[in-house]
């Protein structure tokens, strides 16, 4: 009896000794296959990017096209040439700190946006506040961000600076006019048409030229500032739905609309519902007919993971992602994939 009892013992342990070691090659297994690529969907049960991980790609992407200029108050009126070929004029006369006029130097930082893929990289988007407050797409002539600091104070302004934009960097209109952009508690920048105190528009004209034109741009605030105007579109128009991956959000990823043969202007679902897992354009300002890209894009070890469907608007249309359909890119390869779109 005792050697059965032995016997019985060592089977019971080699039973033990083989559940575990399946244990853990189902483990492995299981991780092995939460690796993310290109043609596999993990089903959120992969690592997902954290918010800060996201913006931190943003804010890179926009610190690659900051400029920065220094501005002498001795020489006078002073003229940068920014890297596109912007010409912008400013007064050193005009700057105050503490409504006190300032002498030396002051630190000029510019930023300069004109096509869909810097838009997206930066969540700088062209979406700009109808009357009655409803967000509507934005054909852009350019967008643009000026500041100055002195030993790191932010200065004021108190006259107006002159932007020269040559037409061939951006959509040529001639009744763009400018607007006022303003980051909201979500990130998301949003303009709203430029009033000076008096009720009056800023002020911007196109003259063209043999060189094909320029834009005149004139305001004196500093921040964000856009050359626009509304997509006309008089037909009908609905919202629409876009479905991403499980464990997606507002916070890792994003989902931008690209209108087709539209120049540089990209709109963005600004909205997002965690109990359907869907960002939607809930304005219904997305004319239906019209031939569009849908984008998704989020963070994945420092690199931009994306996908980009082509579409046509339906009314109430659902497109949705999985991550088998997304690939993995740097900022310039997802910057040219979507200037490269029609």
């Amino acid at each position: 009896m005792k050697k059965l009892f032995f016997l019985n013992r060592k089977a019971e342990n080699r039973s033990i000794f083989f559940k575990a070691a399946l244990i853990i090659v189902l483990s492995m297994t299981i991780l092995t296959s939460c690796e993310k690529s290109d043609d596999n969907d993990c089903d959120g049960l992969c690592d997902l990017p954290s918010a800060a991980e996201f913006n931190a790609l943003r804010e890179d992407a926009l610190e690659n096209i900051t400029q920065e200029f220094q501005l002498n108050t001795a020489n006078g009126i002073t003229t940068f040439t920014s890297a596109n070929g912007v010409e912008i004029d400013i007064n050193p006369s005009c700057l105050t700190l503490n409504g006190n006029a300032i002498t030396g130097t002051a630190a000029i930082k510019y930023i300069e946006v004109f096509d869909g893929g810097t838009m997206l990289v930066t969540n700088k988007t062209t979406m700009g506040m109808m009357p009655n407050g409803d967000m509507a797409m934005l054909i852009s002539g350019g967008e643009f961000f000026i500041n100055a600091t002195q030993n790191g104070q932010q200065l004021e302004i108190n006259c107006s600076m002159n932007l020269r934009i040559p037409a061939s960097l951006t959509t040529v209109e001639n009744d763009m006019i400018l607007w006022d952009g303003t980051i909201d508690e979500d990130g998301n920048l949003d303009w709203r048409e430029q009033e000076d105190p008096n009720g009056n528009q800023g002020g911007v004209f196109f003259e063209q030229d043999t060189a094909g034109g320029t834009y005149y741009a004139y305001f004196n605030n500093f921040g964000w500032t856009n050359v626009d105007k509304f997509y006309n579109y008089t037909g009908p128009k609905t919202e629409i739905l876009a479905t991403v991956p499980s464990g997606y959000n507002f916070e890792n990823s994003a989902v931008y609309l690209h209108y087709d043969g539209e120049g540089s202007a990209l709109a963005k679902l600004d909205t997002y519902n965690a109990s359907t897992g869907q960002f939607s354009e809930h304005y219904g300002q997305i004319p239906i007919g019209l031939a569009c890209h849908v984008i998704f894009v989020t963070e994945e070890s420092g690199q931009w993971r994306y996908a980009i469907k082509s579409v046509t608007i339906t009314e109430n249309a659902v497109y949705d992602f999985t991550l088998a359909e997304t690939i993995l890119g740097d900022e310039t390869q997802l910057i040219a994939d979507i200037n490269a779109l029609p």
